[in-house]
Parts: C-alpha cells; structure tokens; sequence
C-alpha cells in the first residue's frame, strides 16, 4: 500500500452514538406529530359544527396542544441511550412507562382544571397512537441498525488496564455498541494474547496502518495510560489524516456507559473536568435554585397529604418516630440534618454507620415499600427549600462512611463539588450501592453528572425518576 492510499474510509451509515440518538429523536418527532394528526382528527369527528377542518383546527385546539409531540419526546427520555434503544425488551418498558407517566401527569393537571376545559379525548388518542407507532418504529429501527453494516470497526491502541478494562464494558453490552477487531500494544509480551477472552492483541504501534488497512477500522480508541511513543503518536495522526476517528478511552467510556472511570484517570483529572471544562454558570446556577424552590413547594404540598398515611402504617407496624433526621454532608462538606420517613426499626440510627444492603435486615416492611416507591425520599423537598439539598444531584452521604470511602475510592470527596439531590444520575442509573464496588460505579455516575450537568440533563433525571416511581424499581 503506497504512503498516500487512504487507510479507510468511514462509511457514511456505520453512525456513532450521537448521530443515532439525533435520528431517533428525529423520527419519533415524526411519528408523534403523525399521532397529533390522528388524535385532532377523530376530535374533529365528535364536533357538530367544524368537523376535521381548517376552521376547527384554528378554533378547538388549545396552543400547548400542539407541542404534546415535545413532551412525549421528554417522556420516552429514556429510549435515547443507544444501548436501551437497542433493546425490544426495553423499548416495550420504555414506551409503556412513557405512555403511563404522561396519562398519570394528565389526570391531575385534569381534575385539577375547570369542568370541559381541556380535551381529554384528544390527549387520550394522542397518547396511545404516539405509543403504538414509536413502538412500531422503534422495531424497524432496531432490526435495521443492529444489521452487521451499521456497526462500527474499532482497534483499542493500548492493551493494558485501560485497554482491557474497555472491552469488558463492551462485553457487557447486549447488543454490542461497536466491533472491536483487537488491540495493539508496544509490548512484545502482549502479542497473541486475548483480552477478556475474545479480544486479539493483532500486533504493535508500527503496524497499525496495515491493521486498520486489513480489518476495515473506522475507529481508534487510544487506551494508553503512561507516556506515549513519538512513534505512536504519529501513527495516530497519520491514521486520523487519512479518515480514521481517532478518540481517547475516558470519552468512549462515558459515552457508552454514562459514567467516568475513576480507576484509570490522572490525579489532576479533577482540575482538567470541574476546574477548566465544567465550570457551571451563573444563570444555570439561578435556574436551577429557581426550579428548586418550585419543586420543594409542590414536593411538600404532596407530603401534607402523605404524611398521614405512611405515619399511621408506621405507627402500626413499629411505633414512632415517623420522621428519621440524620447528619449529612451537603455541599463542600458542610452537615446538615437530612429528614426522611423513617424505614428501619428504631435502633438502626444507634448502629454504626454502614452501607445499606438489599436484604438488609434493618428494614421494617412498610419500609420496604417506602424505598421500592422512592416516597421514603418525600420529606427531603423541606431540605430543598431550605437550601441544603436540590432536586438533583448525588446522594447525601454520612460523614462517616465519608471518611471510610473516600479512603478506597479515587476522587470520592469530589461529589461534594454540588448540593446533594433528591434523586441523581446515579440514582437513576444504578439504585442503592450495598458493596464498595457498587459505590464505586455510582461515584462514576455521580462525577459524569457534576461534569456534564445542565437543565436538560437535570430535566432528564427528573423524568426518569418519575417512571421509577411509576414502574416500583427502587430498591
């Protein structure tokens, strides 16, 4: 092959997460508004006077009824993750919570409305014909985009603990968000081995032109965590000169599991990602204090009319209190005292503190309910409003457990960057932690969102929060 061939072309429709997520948002926009179409035109067979027309168009339907398409988009939040989106099973559950929470959300803001004021039929139809045809989409969408030619071809450069730890996240994945065709490594001791039992280390850095050649790579994934080689890194750029992507292991590893990989970052990694990449704003910081208070305000309106059902349960089953308070850690460590509907026998808060686990045998069975539904949370809206928490952020920890894990897991203080929240990322992701090691993938979670965090991405949480409630998988 002569210096100036083109390695390899990327082709156009092997897409990368990103672009998949942007069609889908794109044709499920599509089809939502077909819905709106067919839910204002059976409306339109019920009016005596207009029918389906352009006069009944202009005259019945209120404004906001014409972005339920938005909303329903919001609602399905979950379906854009490139691995559930890939999922039959989760495309059932995704549209079905979507479909539940938007008529659950609708039947309060009804019977809360004025009588006749608002189309319930046409909310209705909508609902179930956005469901049925996303769903029907979303199965073309999936046997197509599953097919062996939309999947990319990827060559990990480094096949020590970065390395290998990336192709054991892809393992995980059913079906698998791209092709690793093997590895390349420096080390001639790593030459014929097989990383995680599939994976081929192919050859060394001076090789890589002809192996991308040879197998079709669309992709580099660089997983070098000491010194690169000069040699190594012009392979890299002449690789990217000639129409290979070429991208760094932590990227790929929060885009495919919506976390960072705090075992495999750099000690300065908090400066470079909190200090010089995700320096949040005055005006998100407003608005989210904003949406704070409105959200505690509505939160404690609920919790009036919880608070006498769960006390008499409680008060049944094991006595007072109701209310359980605790020291938590908020924001740069400052304690506060954390209130929630009390879900263990009264004795637990004398224990030391520890890690909650499944099974754990401190739980009371209503409890049990309280955390599988998330209410045992309710009580926290008054540390919103009072300033100490948000609706969103990592979960406030006690100050000695604090003190244990921070001393085995790398970065562990940094979540205390933001305010606790209500519910989180990695609530939202991974549910309670029982070991060290789950605690060690919820930080991960925790840190992509202190990273990454905006109003969408808060909105996001919120949303899927709901359909947890909804759907009883809390823990």
């Amino acid at each position: 092959m002569s210096a100036n061939q083109s390695i390899t072309k990327p082709i156009a429709f092997r897409l990368r997460p990103v672009e998949r997520r942007l069609i889908l948002i794109a044709v499920d926009l599509l089809v939502s508004y077909l819905a709106l179409l067919i839910s204002l035109y059976f409306w339109a067979q019920r009016d005596q006077w207009l029918h389906f027309s352009w006069e009944f168009l202009k005259q019945r339907p209120p404004l906001w009824f014409m972005f339920l398409p938005f909303l329903w988009i919001l609602l399905i939040n979950e379906l854009y993750d490139p691995h559930r989106s890939s999922s039959p099973k989760e495309t059932i559950r995704g549209v079905l919570t979507g479909a539940a929470t938007g008529f659950g959300f609708y039947l309060v803001v009804f019977f809360l409305s004025d009588p006749d004021s608002l189309p319930r039929q046409g909310v209705a139809t909508f609902l179930i014909f956005s469901a049925v045809l996303t769903f029907v989409w979303r199965l073309v969408y999936i046997k197509i985009f599953t097919a062996p030619s939309f999947i990319r071809h990827v060559l990990v450069v480094g096949a020590g603990k970065a390395g290998s730890s990336l192709c054991s996240a892809v393992n995980k994945i059913k079906p698998p968000p791209f092709m690793i065709a093997g590895l390349v490594d420096d080390d001639p001791e790593k030459f014929g081995r097989q990383i995680e039992n599939c994976f081929p280390v192919l050859g060394r850095g001076a090789q890589l032109e002809s192996l991308i050649y040879e197998h079709s790579i669309t992709d580099l994934i660089v997983a070098i965590s000491g010194e690169m080689k000069p040699e190594m890194f012009q392979a890299l750029v002449n690789a990217q000169e000639k129409g290979v992507s070429v991208r760094s292991m932590p990227s790929v590893y929060e885009e495919l599991l919506g976390r960072v990989p705090i075992f495999l970052l750099q000690s300065d990694w908090i400066l470079r990602s909190f200090v010089d990449e995700a320096q949040a704003g005055g005006f998100y910081e407003g608005l989210k204090r904003l949406i704070d208070i409105v959200g505690g305000l509505i939160g404690t309106l609920f919790l009036v009319v919880l608070f006498p059902i769960v006390s008499i349960f409680t008060l049944i089953e094991t006595g007072w209190p109701v209310i359980f308070t605790q020291k938590r850690l908020g924001m740069y460590g400052q304690e506060y005292n954390t209130l929630k509907f009390r879900t263990m026998v009264q004795s637990a808060d004398h224990i030391k503190a520890q890690v909650t686990t499944t099974n754990d045998a401190r739980i009371t069975r209503v409890g049990r309910v309280l955390r599988k539904s998330h209410l045992d949370e309710w009580p926290q809206f008054l540390n919103v409003l009072r300033g100490e928490m948000s609706m969103v952020g990592p979960r406030p920890e006690q100050s000695d457990l604090v003190a244990q894990l921070q001393a085995n897991i790398p970065f562990y203080r940094a979540r205390l960057l933001v305010k606790p929240g209500i519910t989180g990322w990695a609530q939202v992701n991974f549910g309670y932690a029982s070991t060290v090691e789950d605690t060690a993938v919820k930080l991960e979670y925790d840190l992509y969102y202190i990273k990454h965090r905006n109003l969408l991405l808060d909105l996001v949480i919120l949303l899927r929060t709901v359909g947890t409630v909804i759907g009883f998988r809390g823990t």
